[in-house]
């Protein structure tokens, strides 16, 4: 069965998981609200002092719609109410991988998409150091 909505409800075992970086798609709504993982993932991995860290999903592989870089950065800000700038990478929702013979995006548009991430990551280091 697969879940829908948040991730509240995988919550529980992320908590309980001993690993350093979290990797969520946050591209599309179905994710909710960055503070429902941020207020239970941001502080250090158990029993170590390594700050856990998030790998934010900020592009949709699946659409051919180029997210603009303040699309972005408005995800990324969120969840630096959360996360230390240094706790933080953007990166896609799942990746633009192929499955038989079909990519999931063409190359033009996956490049675009990841200009406009490198475009929000150059704002947000000037801005958040």
């Amino acid at each position: 069965m697969l879940l829908t909505g948040d991730y509240t409800a995988l919550l529980p075992a992320l908590t309980a998981m001993h690993v350093r970086q979290y990797v969520l798609e946050y591209a599309t709504p179905r994710a909710g609200d960055i503070g429902v993982v941020g207020r239970s993932l941001s502080g250090p991995v158990p029993g170590s002092h390594m700050l856990r860290e998030l790998g934010l999903g900020v592009l949709n592989p699946r659409t051919t719609d180029v997210e603009p870089p303040e699309f972005i950065i408005e995800k990324a800000e969120a969840a630096l109410q959360y996360y230390r700038p240094e706790q933080i990478f953007l990166n896609t929702d799942c990746g633009f991988g192929c499955f038989a013979n079909r990519c999931v995006n063409v190359e033009d548009i996956a490049a675009a998409k990841l200009r406009s991430m490198v475009a929000a990551a150059r704002i947000l280091r000037e801005r958040h150091g």
